[in-house]
C-alpha cells in the first residue's frame, strides 16, 4: 500500500474551460450577485430573461425565487413551468439540465464538480446533471457530479443523490436510497 501526500500546489485546472470569455463571465459575476442572489430581487421573469441573454435555454413558465446561484447559464437548460426554491445552488461546472415541471426546493445544491482524493493535485473532476420531467430535490438536498434523476423521481428534504435515481421513486438519506414507489394520484 502506497501513501501519498496531497500537495495542493500542483493542483493544475487549467484544462478546464466553462465557456464564455473573460468579459461574459465577469458580467455574469455580477448580474448573478444583483439579480439572482440578491435576496431582494422577487422578479421572476427578470431572472429568465438574464439567464436567456447569457445563453441559458429557459422554457416557459419557469419560476425563480430569490437568493438563487448559478454558475454559468451558458451551460443550463430549464424546461417548462420549473420551479427554483429560495437559495438553490446551481454550481454547474458541467451541463446541468432541468426538464420541465420540476421543483428544486429551498437550499437544494446541484453539483457538477468535485476533485481526485486519489490523485496528489487534488484534480478537478466535472461531470454533467440530468433532473428529467417531475423530478423534485428537496430542501437543502445535494445532487453529486454525474447524477440523473430520472422523471418523476423524488429526493427528500436533506439528502444526497450519489447515484442515478430510479423513475417514479422516492430516495432519502446520506447516501440516497429508495424507500418506496411514488404514486402521483389523478386528479
Amino acid at each position: 500500500m502506497s501513501i501519498g501526500k496531497t500537495d495542493l500546489s500542483t493542483y493544475n485546472n487549467s484544462w478546464y474551460q466553462p465557456g464564455g470569455n473573460i468579459i461574459s463571465r465577469t458580467c455574469w459575476y455580477f448580474i448573478n450577485i444583483l439579480f439572482f442572489m440578491n435576496p431582494l430581487n422577487p422578479l421572476s421573469g427578470l431572472k429568465v430573461f438574464l439567464l436567456r441573454l447569457f445563453g441559458a435555454k429557459v422554457g416557459r413558465g419557469v419560476v425563480i425565487k430569490p437568493g438563487v446561484n448559478i454558475k454559468y447559464p451558458w451551460l443550463l437548460s430549464i424546461g417548462d413551468h420549473t420551479w427554483i426554491g429560495e437559495r438553490v445552488w446551481i454550481d454547474n461546472l458541467a451541463k446541468v439540465t432541468i426538464g420541465s415541471h420540476c421543483c428544486l426546493s429551498q437550499g437544494a445544491f446541484i453539483l457538477c464538480g468535485n476533485h481526485n482524493y486519489k490523485k496528489t493535485a487534488f484534480d478537478l473532476i466535472v461531470k454533467p446533471v440530468t433532473l428529467e420531467d417531475g423530478a423534485w430535490v428537496g430542501a437543502m438536498s445535494v445532487v453529486c457530479p454525474g447524477v440523473t434523476l430520472k422523471t418523476h423521481s423524488v429526493l427528500t428534504v436533506d439528502s444526497v443523490a450519489t447515484e442515478t435515481l430510479e423513475p417514479y421513486s422516492l430516495y432519502k438519506g446520506n447516501p440516497a436510497l429508495k424507500i418506496r414507489d411514488r404514486n402521483i394520484s389523478v386528479q
